[in-house]
């Protein structure tokens, strides 16, 4: 399958990743949960660590709307904190109460250490750049989990994940991906000008972009360790 048009940052940062992008995006886990051999246990307990990361992810795109300066960057911050809370984290509570797990209990659990690091770079991210920095650190995820959903909804054969999978290769979250990558591209273009590896602020945003992805792919692994 080949890159989803997500925008022209996307492409750069993605092809700047390199083997990092790779690692996140073709990580074991992720395979595992492609041909439905990932072990339940380490499904169930990324899901739980996932519906934490979610919250403090669209607390992220809150401060998004904070840091815009257009009225089409706030619609878009606001618009992708909606579908993270009632998108994606209603795909957590539907799977969890199936096992037992209340959203009250989900919403109390302590975060791991993997989760702990990537969600506070973000926000440290957010707090201390502008939008340019703070996309840069959240947009991993957001595009990452789209290329990922549509390369399984393309691979992937009978498995126990095809909720999940079918989520992020949905229309829904499609369009919200397309939505996002137009959004980088319009922030990066308003602050940092065009081309934009010619800004010298270019490595400093891709480099958030970069080590964001390798938190992407710990963030796999600690549902495989501690499982």
């Amino acid at each position: 399958m080949s890159a989803p048009d997500y925008g022209r940052a996307f492409a750069a940062w993605r092809e700047a990743c390199g083997g990092d992008w790779t690692a996140y995006v073709r990580h074991p886990f992720v395979e595992g949960l492609k041909d439905g051999t990932l072990p339940q246990a380490a499904f169930h307990h990324y899901l739980v660590q996932d519906y934490v990361f979610l919250m403090h992810f669209a607390r992220a795109w809150a401060l998004a709307v904070v840091k815009s300066e257009t009225l089409e960057e706030m619609t878009t911050a606001a618009a992708t904190v909606n579908a993270l809370v009632g998108m994606e984290a209603q795909l957590h509570v539907r799977t969890c109460a199936q096992l037992g797990i209340t959203e009250e209990r989900l919403f109390s659990t302590p975060e791991s250490p993997a989760n702990l690091a990537y969600t506070r770079y973000v926000m440290d991210a957010g707090i201390s750049g502008d939008l340019c920095d703070l996309l840069a650190a959240l947009a991993p995820c957001v595009l990452g989990y789209g290329e990922i959903g549509l390369r399984l909804g393309e691979e992937a054969g009978d498995t126990p994940y095809a909720e999940w999978i079918a989520t992020y290769a949905g229309d829904g979250y499609q369009q919200v991906c397309r939505e996002v990558g137009a959004t980088v591209d319009a922030a990066l273009e308003r602050r940092l000008g065009t081309p934009f590896a010619a800004a010298p602020r270019w490595e400093r945003v891709t480099e958030r972009f970069r080590m964001a992805t390798k938190l992407e792919a710990g963030f796999w692994q600690m549902g495989l360790d501690l499982a």
